[in-house]
């Protein structure tokens, strides 16, 4: 088992056992971070930014955890319930960096909603997932084809036409 910073005593439950669970879960594959990093999509600081809760995990990223892990089905299916009670209540930080400030592996931007009640003006901020998926649950893109396919088939076709026309031409002669 690793030996993991103490979480901040002020986490919400729910972000806390999500984290425990996560740590648990990790600790079970016998990775380290840098092994972790290299068989998901994400880096060894990602994870220790989610595993030390200074920061959310993308959605991904726990399945991706779960599947190196071995998890599947209702099991697999836990940790993302987990996750979406943990997002919900995650400490937000200060002051949300720019979008294009965050690293690759900040997956979530905070977004924050106001909206008029019957007694007050409330503000909420709110997690707003980005999805990214690894390069290896990308559905595979067809090669569109080039003007070379269409020049191909145009050479076949006069090559065919060029054939017949002399073969056509010497029934003819003889």
């Amino acid at each position: 088992m690793g030996a993991w910073q103490p979480l901040p005593d002020d986490l919400p439950p729910e972000v806390r056992h999500f984290v425990e669970q996560l740590r648990l879960l990790k600790d079970g594959t016998g990775l380290s971070l840098a092994a972790l990093g290299a068989r998901t999509a994400y880096s060894k600081s990602s994870w220790q930014r989610y595993l030390n809760a200074g920061q959310p995990p993308p959605r991904h990223a726990v399945a991706a955890l779960c599947r190196v892990a071995g998890l599947t089905g209702a099991d697999a299916e836990r940790h993302t319930v987990r996750w979406e009670m943990a997002v919900k209540v995650w400490p937000r930080p200060a002051a949300v960096p720019e979008t294009g400030a965050m690293d690759g592996a900040a997956q979530l931007r905070a977004k924050t909603w106001t909206y008029d009640t019957h007694d007050a003006r409330e503000t909420h901020e709110v997690y707003e997932e980005v999805p990214t998926v690894p390069w290896w649950d990308r559905p595979e893109e067809r090669p569109r084809p080039g003007p070379g396919g269409r020049l191909l088939l145009y050479a076949v076709v006069l090559l065919v036409a060029l054939v017949l026309t002399a073969v056509v031409g010497t029934l003819a002669l003889g």
